[in-house]
């Protein structure tokens, strides 16, 4: 006869396959990749008729809009998807990550764990590469788009801009398993969320603050490829990597303390 301690172990790695699965199945896979590979096509193409989109709205009146350029490309592109982009992904990793929002659920997996952490891991680690895989697609769509419009620029800017964008959506997503842990509704989850991530910028007006804050990774690619230097970002990065650890460790205390 199997062990309790077995079949728990067992359960826990059902729930890595179930929560691929359950990323195709709702369809939201769909709405992460329809999003950002739309900004990433769009983005580039609003850079590069900037000034055509203007001339037609604005009748006899002259537009003067600098010569555009590829990096203008990738600006609008993360310009987009920072915003847009972030909303449908705190949405779909809210509706992962507050597994409590429906008790019988919460019962259901809590029961089959040894761990809370058992529970919450294959998620994060689930809808974060989803999440990641959609930006990193809309990014080389809006690379590929910007290169045959408006010509050249530093791949190698493009490529380490992509990673730290990437590694801030992974703060992100920790920052709604946090807030999870504390709420059991979804919505809840997202507006809380969306309010922490919108206050970060906030808090870096003051100087020398934003360099040191995940937010300051946001605009990552548009710096590189326009020539900026990646050892600016380097406190950022440590800084998020921290904070994303810590956000992971309240998620899993505060969904531990809580009582269904």
């Amino acid at each position: 006869m199997k062990s309790r301690g077995a079949m728990k172990s067992r359960g826990a790695m059902s729930l890595w396959k179930l929560e691929w699965i359950r990323l195709f199945r709702t369809k939201r896979w769909i709405a992460l990749l329809g999003v950002y590979v739309f900004f990433g096509l769009i983005g580039p193409l609003t850079a590069r008729y900037i000034r055509e989109i203007l001339e037609s709205f604005g009748g006899d009146v002259q537009v003067v809009v600098p010569d555009p350029v590829a990096a203008d490309g990738i600006a609008s592109y993360v310009s987009n998807a920072s915003q847009v982009g972030l909303l449908v992904s705190v949405g779909v990793a809210a509706a992962a990550l507050a597994f409590d929002a429906k008790p019988q659920m919460g019962v259901f997996l809590r029961t089959r764990t040894s761990h809370v952490w058992a529970i919450i891991a294959p998620r994060y680690v689930v809808v974060t590469a989803a999440i990641i895989g959609a930006f990193t697609l809309g990014s080389i769509a809006a690379l590929y788009e910007s290169t045959v419009l408006m010509g050249s620029l530093s791949f190698g800017g493009w490529f380490v801009g992509t990673l730290l964008g990437g590694l801030y959506l992974a703060f992100a997503v920790a920052v709604v398993a946090a807030v999870a842990g504390r709420t059991q509704s979804v919505l809840v989850a997202v507006v809380v969320s969306i309010g922490v991530l919108l206050l970060l910028p906030i808090v870096g007006i003051a100087p020398n603050v934003g360099e040191w804050l995940p937010s300051h990774l946001v605009g990552a690619i548009d710096s590189l490829v326009r020539g900026g230097g990646a050892a600016g970002f380097w406190r950022s990065a440590l800084t998020t990597v921290v904070l994303t650890a810590g956000a992971l460790w309240l998620a899993v205390r505060w969904a531990a303390q809580r009582e269904l």
